[in-house]
């Protein structure tokens, strides 16, 4: 049976300055989109008009952003829910215009312009107050995940390991949300919950390459810490790799058939598992290698007296 680790070796700590300057790079683009331009926040964060229309034909979401367009609307999210005769529109508010006034207006105009009854579902509405305080909540949730993840790998294994892994997962993070912002994408709770859902995910697969490392350490009586890095990484690539590629098949489905509801939700993950692969066998072991970890970091202690037993 073909062994994958063990025909192949690959210098991952040879090439880890280049990888080094690949993410610096990616994390300066995100930072600078963040700063430049922020985020495209949905209705969740800001608030807005929420509607939701029943078409007796399938409705062509083309058809309605280009009505919704001409009508002079700019900021708006036109997406099927469920199946192509629901459709959800969310309006991004309007000063001076209530919601009722919004969705009795777009009601008025898409019923102008479908073939068939269009009839109005529900309509409601996303305060800015409400917006601001999940937005608050949703970044406070990333700061405490952090934090716990933090504390867990400094009492599993190392405090440099801990740093490593939180590194690693800010890299994540920060990448994945970048990507939101540089592509313009809505940003909004269902993508907010993918970005916390790659931390999970990126925290598992670094884990597992820490976990290695640590028992090689043990074992390996020879080599130096790059080396014996190095021999981790490679033992447990196939599992990396075949748990990011099972995963991503599944994603990539969800993606292009689950519909645009959860379009956004599996873009994001999409996105944070190539990431979180890339930065747990690069990233996470390259900056506990900068801290510098070592072999006597993760030796048990021995007792004292340990050899003195037997002696009379």
């Amino acid at each position: 049976m073909f062994q994958f680790n063990r025909a192949l070796h690959f210098d991952f700590m040879g090439r880890r300055k280049l990888a080094l300057a690949f993410s610096l790079t990616l994390i300066l683009v995100s930072i600078g989109s963040l700063v430049m331009q922020g985020l495209e926040l949905g209705i969740d964060f800001t608030g807005g008009t929420l509607i939701e229309l029943h078409y007796e034909r399938p409705a062509r979401l083309e058809e309605i952003r280009k009505t919704l367009e001409e009508a002079g609307f700019e900021r708006f999210v036109v997406q099927h829910f469920g199946t192509v005769h629901e459709v959800l529109i969310q309006l991004q508010p309007l000063e001076g215009r209530s919601s009722a006034e919004l969705s009795d207006e777009v009601v008025r105009l898409l019923r102008g312009h479908a073939q068939g009854k269009v009839e109005l579902r529900r309509v409601e509405y996303v305060g800015p107050q409400v917006g601001e305080e999940l937005r608050e909540d949703g970044g406070l949730a990333v700061v405490y995940a952090l934090i716990g993840i933090l504390i867990y790998v400094a009492l599993r294994f190392e405090y440099r390991f801990a740093f490593g892994a939180v590194i690693a997962l800010v890299h994540d993070v920060l990448i994945t949300v970048g990507f939101f912002s540089v592509t313009r994408i809505p940003f909004d709770l269902t993508v907010l919950a993918a970005v916390l859902a790659v931390i999970g995910y990126s925290l598992n697969d670094t884990i597992v390459v820490y976990d290695r490392i640590r028992e090689n350490f043990r074992r390996m009586r020879k080599g130096t810490t790059v080396e014996i890095i190095n021999a981790s990484i490679n033992q447990t690539l196939s599992r990396t790799l075949i748990t990011s590629l099972t995963t991503l098949l599944v994603l990539l489905a969800l993606a292009v058939f689950g519909g645009e509801e959860i379009h956004s939700f599996a873009l994001a993950l999409i996105v944070g598992v190539v990431i979180g692969t890339y930065s747990s066998i690069y990233v996470a072991s390259t900056a506990a290698l900068i801290l510098g970890v070592s072999r006597k970091d993760l030796l048990p202690p021995k007792k004292e007296g340990a050899g003195a037993d037997g002696l009379p």
